[in-house]
């Protein structure tokens, strides 16, 4: 007899992998899937297939069994060389063993591995025959932490509300490596992102920057190591008196100058996410993205700033296509400097930005 849900039969699964073959700030809002599962399955060994650049956003977390990892530098590989890897991680999935495997997110490449995983329950989020069991996307604005955990509640495990944080883990050497580089009391600025219609004007960057300074605080800048991202950075900070390690660091290491902060100040990226999980104060700039599927996640030592607008978020590369988005353009220096002082009157330790209020817009 079929039950109301129809939910897959998961008497005896022992073994499970979740594919999350997505951009690092996706794979670590996936991190509360696998402390679910293991809740409500004790017994199994929860794995995750990711993209090789992404493990360290599940490394070390404590339900996460062996971590796959596709490497995206094995296309210049050429065609044979690329296919022989990817047949040789497919016959690894098959090899394991899976009883349930679970596809966070569309695309062949996670749909081919959950077809010759061989496992009984697949579980997936587009509506192909590889699947068992397909969870419905929401239609209107979800945090993705909550549209990730959806595929869970399709399977009819229900997370209890204190089941949903984020799990990210910080090994204690990257930490005193960034006592060491960072130094004292500080203010984070990550002012760059992978898709450049997301970041705010250098112009007002570089003018909270000078601000920031005149109040007497110590800047640190960071990006990713992507040249466009560091030679941003440059051009921010060309003859300020901050420290750049723009490109210089690893994951781990970003994670862990952003717990040592007074206050990270970014636009629509990973340290976002990584904030979210160590609970630190940041201010987040959102522009043509949504703040409701990709802001702050249960993180009450977060401010979003954004402007009121009937078109977003449109998620378009600025306005009409143009690269450049008037919703971040709006933004003043002052808006940014006024949630920075609302974050120390809410009792961020070591956060006392002073500074006159100005009126703008709300």
């Amino acid at each position: 007899m079929v039950s109301y849900g129809n939910y897959p039969d998961l008497q005896g699964v022992k073994k499970v992998l979740v594919i999350k073959l997505r951009h690092l700030g996706d794979v670590l809002l996936s991190a509360p899937v696998f402390s679910v599962l293991k809740k409500h399955l004790p017994d199994a060994q929860i794995d995750a297939y990711v993209y090789s650049e992404a493990i360290p956003m599940l490394e070390g977390h404590p339900d996460v069994g062996d971590i796959l990892g596709y490497d995206r530098s094995w296309k210049k590989l050429g065609f044979f060389g690329k296919l022989a890897k990817e047949l040789g991680m497919l016959r690894d999935i098959r090899r394991r063993g899976y009883d349930l495997v679970i596809n966070l997110t569309e695309g062949d490449r996670g749909a081919m591995a959950a077809r010759v995983s061989g496992a009984r329950v697949r579980v997936g989020v587009d509506q192909r025959k590889v699947y068992s069991h397909v969870a419905k996307s929401c239609p209107s604005l979800r945090h993705t932490v909550e549209r990730q955990l959806d595929v869970v509640r399709r399977m009819g495990i229900f997370p209890e509300p204190t089941e949903h944080e984020l799990v990210w883990v910080i090994p204690e050497a990257a930490r005193v490596a960034m006592r060491e580089r960072a130094g004292g009391d500080f203010i984070l600025v990550h002012p760059a992102s992978r898709w450049r219609f997301k970041c705010w004007p250098e112009a007002r960057m570089r003018e909270l920057a000078k601000r920031l300074i005149e109040r007497g605080e110590r800047l640190v800048f960071t990006s990713g190591p992507d040249r466009v991202e560091t030679e941003m950075v440059g051009r921010i900070v060309d003859g300020l008196d901050v420290c750049n390690l723009a490109g210089q660091l690893s994951l781990k290491e970003m994670g862990a100058l952003i717990d040592g902060a007074k206050a990270l100040v970014c636009v629509d990226s990973v340290p976002l996410h990584m904030a979210s999980a160590l609970k630190r104060p940041v201010v987040a700039l959102f522009g043509p993205t949504s703040e409701v599927t990709w802001g702050p996640w249960r993180n009450p030592r977060a401010r979003v700033v954004t402007e009121k607008m009937s078109c977003r978020p449109c998620y378009l590369d600025g306005c009409g296509g143009s690269k450049k988005s008037d919703c971040l353009a709006a933004i003043s220096v002052e808006r940014v400097l006024s949630e920075l002082e609302l974050l120390a009157e809410v009792g961020s330790p070591g956060l006392r930005i002073v500074h006159e209020l100005v009126d703008g817009p709300r």
